[in-house]
């Protein structure tokens, strides 16, 4: 077999297949013997067999072979331990400062200040290509993939398959699972090496099948958009990403900020001259840009710390829609430019409200008109504004934060 041997930058290697027929007949050995079997062969039910079988029209009008088809199904079967996994995204079920903590502990930025060192001009031409600054670029880097070196063990198909098959966030998986066959059947990948997380997001970059097919680049000018062994490749495509999601290079992603004490709430949405009239200040002490607009993000109430973002923010969140990992991409990339990190402490003893009673919260506000969102604990942009409206009209604090006293106003609300 023929292989392209290609460093991931961080002491491993992987062997990349150079020809359709390593594809078609060595991988497949790998997998299931010396000759490709039928799929139906593999499949541990059924149903999944039914899938498969209403599965194959869909791939073939995308153009996949059927030989591609099949290799790539060899031996798979739905993992009930993925679907287990929907239920347990830290983003989501994690007090914000658990999150960060990991996403910015200290042995993260030293590895990502010793990966911008080594790959200090692939950066460079990153950032001039696509004018996604250097921070923002190790910060998703090193968030998504710890820098290459946590880019998952699960074979893509088995992921997207188990996700489609228990229909796992409606027809999304399946179509990323057609647009995977795709990828294979383009010889961009081998099927020995395609893989990533248990949500099918794969190699360094952490794509979604869409997302390479959207966003991957070549950024080492071999001819190839190699998101799994490539540095310069998964750096270039992650700028291509934020560029095309809209990232504007006049603006910060966002910085810590400290509020004047009578800071009036309904503001919410200022130019950055407005914010400074209003007496906000940014807490390392550097001043404000001078054109530009930002809103705030509160995340753990007004007395927790305070973050003016930018647009580029919602670039990040096209990555990923959680606020913490969005706040973690740009944090992390700034203290990995030496940025001391956050500085106003996290309330960590304050009492906390339970996911029910997060639930609850929703729950109520939609009773009082103003919430209409999903009823699932997730405190996102929409429950925060239907909070603050609340928070404001009842003359509380707006800061967008649900706590035990909130709940218990909402309880006693007509």
């Amino acid at each position: 077999m023929t292989f392209a041997r290609k460093s991931t930058g961080n002491g491993f290697m992987l062997d990349i297949p150079k020809t359709r027929r390593t594809v078609l007949t060595g991988l497949a050995a790998l997998a299931v013997g010396a000759t490709i079997a039928p799929v139906s062969a593999f499949a541990q039910s059924p149903d999944f067999a039914r899938f498969l079988a209403d599965l194959w029209p869909e791939a073939r009008a995308a153009g996949v072979s059927r030989a591609t088809f099949d290799m790539a199904f060899a031996g798979v079967a739905p993992n009930p331990k993925i679907i287990a996994q929907t239920r347990k995204q830290a983003e989501f079920s994690r007090p914000i400062w658990e999150y960060l903590d990991g996403a910015t502990g200290r042995g993260r930025v030293s590895r990502g200040a010793a990966m911008a060192r080594q790959w200090a001009a692939t950066v460079s031409e990153s950032e001039r290509r696509f004018g996604v600054p250097r921070q923002t670029l190790l910060g998703a880097w090193g968030m998504e993939s710890d820098f290459g070196a946590s880019t998952g063990k699960t074979y893509a198909i088995e992921a997207l398959a188990s996700l489609a098959f228990a229909r796992h966030r409606g027809d999304l998986f399946r179509k990323e699972l057609v647009i995977a066959l795709k990828i294979l059947e383009g010889e961009h990948i081998s099927r020995g090496n395609m893989l990533g997380s248990w949500a099918g997001a794969m190699g360094q970059t952490q794509f979604l099948p869409s997302s390479f097919e959207k966003y991957a680049v070549d950024g080492d000018g071999d001819g190839a958009r190699d998101i799994w062994a490539s540095v310069p490749d998964a750096l270039a495509s992650t700028a291509n990403f934020l560029h095309m999601n809209g990232w504007n290079p006049a603006l910060p992603w966002g910085f810590e900020v400290v509020l004047p004490p009578d800071i009036d709430f309904r503001n919410f949405r200022l130019d950055f001259a407005s914010w400074q009239r209003l007496g906000v200040r940014r807490a390392d002490g550097v001043s404000l840009p001078r054109a530009g607009e930002a809103q705030l993000l509160i995340l753990a109430g007004a007395s927790a710390p305070v973050f003016l973002v930018t647009d580029n923010f919602e670039a990040i969140r096209a990555y990923n829609t959680s606020d913490s990992y969005a706040l973690g991409v740009g944090l992390l990339g700034d203290m990995v430019y030496g940025s001391p990190g956050i500085r106003t402490p996290w309330p960590r003893t304050a009492p906390r409200l339970s996911g029910e009673e997060r639930r609850e919260v929703q729950q109520r506000l939609e009773r009082l008109g103003v919430y209409k969102g999903k009823h699932d604990g997730n405190h996102g942009w929409q429950t925060r504004a239907a909070i603050r409206a609340y928070q404001l009209k009842h003359g509380l604090t707006g800061d967008g934060y649900a706590d035990p006293m909130l709940l218990a106003h909402l309880r006693s609300a007509r």
